[in-house]
């Protein structure tokens, strides 16, 4: 049995719901459902509430009728130049803008039943961003959380507001607490050296998921790449994510399979942009159906024997890209990404996983590779990619599941 290791801030109980992100209609229905919980902060501090008796502190979780008379008014999000109007719908930056009132963020839904930060809800046809938002909404099960900055609030409307809230009613007393000393009521560790900048790396996570027996990789295609092209799954981190949270968030909203036994196994630095790819293996069970109807870029994805992948590496057209090749690749590569940087959304980052092949080798094995395609069942990236690493080291033994190398569990 694996040994999960969950670190501080790791552990997201939250699923962020990240294709509803930039839904208008979703947010803002969702701002006024009585069960969402509001995470008030002022310049920095977070909001803490006293019990009225034991006196222990805790983050205030205020309700949205406690709230109401902050956020301003209606729409929440999606603001148009005129109060009271929403923005065009063909302008994708302003689906999701809040140009009046307090900053508010969506943090994600607290799903009861989801344990060490695996998610429930995915981005399938009852949680379309494309259906009725109230229909979506009722489809969820769980505690709605948002984030909302209360520091450009006039003080006599904020005290106004707090005073009158539920908690405070109760005989609660709320306090913004400065951020250090608020961690010693939030976890066990109340002493350490808390570093809060954070230098600018987008991380990326390649995932080659392996079966039970250790006998199969999960890989996937994006449908732009070229023929029978196929790599590990993989995708960029969100904020306030750990490794292991994102693999296995990754591998569900794309694939609809819960992965546990994450294994780290190295990294590889991306430099244009500026990416950190972190390799990782992980275990799934095999028999469970793949669903290849919740992400638009993944066209196909199979587990293939340790056999097949052996004799794909055994043929020099199964890791050789010619110049076509690597620039289908990067095309869909910089598509994917200028949508994202658009809609303001994750990206799935598959192309990463596959792109990086040395501009020298490529030229001379331009005629190999093309000959030949039909002798293999598929390809897969070289060794100069991490993806390619993770699935070489597993097929021949030396790491991952099934290999009998004991990797760093999560």
């Amino acid at each position: 049995m694996s040994t999960a290791y969950v670190n501080f801030f790791g552990g997201s109980p939250l699923n962020r719901l990240s294709w509803l992100r930039t839904s208008p209609n979703f947010l803002n229905a969702i701002a006024l459902r009585p069960t969402t919980r509001w995470l008030l902060f002022q310049g920095g501090q977070p909001l803490l509430l006293s019990e009225p008796i034991t006196r222990k502190r805790s983050l205030a979780r205020l309700s949205t009728a406690d709230v109401r008379p902050l956020l301003g008014s209606e729409p929440f999000f999606s603001q148009g130049q005129v109060e009271g109007e929403h923005a065009p719908s063909d302008v994708l930056v302003l689906e999701s803008a809040r140009l009046r009132g307090p900053p508010l963020v969506f943090l994600g839904l607290h799903e009861p039943q989801a344990v060490g930060g695996e998610a429930d809800a995915l981005p399938s046809s009852e949680f379309s961003a494309k259906s009725d938002a109230e229909t979506v909404i009722a489809n969820l099960t769980g505690t709605p959380y948002f984030s909302l900055d209360v520091t450009q609030v006039e003080q006599t409307v904020l005290d106004k507001t707090l005073l009158a809230s539920e908690p405070a009613k109760a005989g609660a007393e709320l306090t913004f607490f400065e951020p250090r000393g608020a961690m010693a009521y939030m976890d066990a560790f109340e002493k350490g050296l808390h570093n809060f900048a954070h230098p600018r790396t987008d991380a990326v996570v390649i995932m080659a998921i392996i079966d039970e027996a250790g006998e199969k990789v999960l890989l996937g295609r994006n449908r732009k790449w070229p023929e029978k092209f196929y790599s590990a799954l993989a995708g960029f981190m969100e904020p306030g994510e750990s490794f292991e949270d994102a693999v296995k968030r990754e591998i569900w909203e794309e694939v609809g399979v819960r992965v546990w036994n994450v294994q780290y196994h190295s990294t590889q630095p991306w430099p244009y942009p500026a990416s950190l790819m972190v390799g990782f293996y992980a275990t799934a069970d095999s028999s469970q159906p793949l669903r290849k109807d919740l992400d638009n870029e993944l066209e196909d994805a199979q587990w293939w024997t340790r056999e097949q992948v052996l004799q794909v590496l055994s043929n020099a057209a199964g890791t050789n890209l010619t110049d076509k090749d690597h620039s289908r690749i990067s095309e869909a590569q910089e598509q994917q990404e200028q949508h994202d940087h658009e809609a303001l959304k994750s990206s799935t980052a598959n192309a990463r996983a596959g792109e990086a092949l040395p501009k020298d080798g490529k030229a001379q094995v331009e005629n190999s590779s093309a000959s030949g395609l039909d002798e293999v069942p598929f390809r897969i990236p070289p060794l100069t990619a991490v993806a390619g690493v993770l699935v070489n080291e597993w097929a021949y033994r030396r790491a991952g599941p099934g290999s009998g190398v004991a990797g760093q569990s999560k």
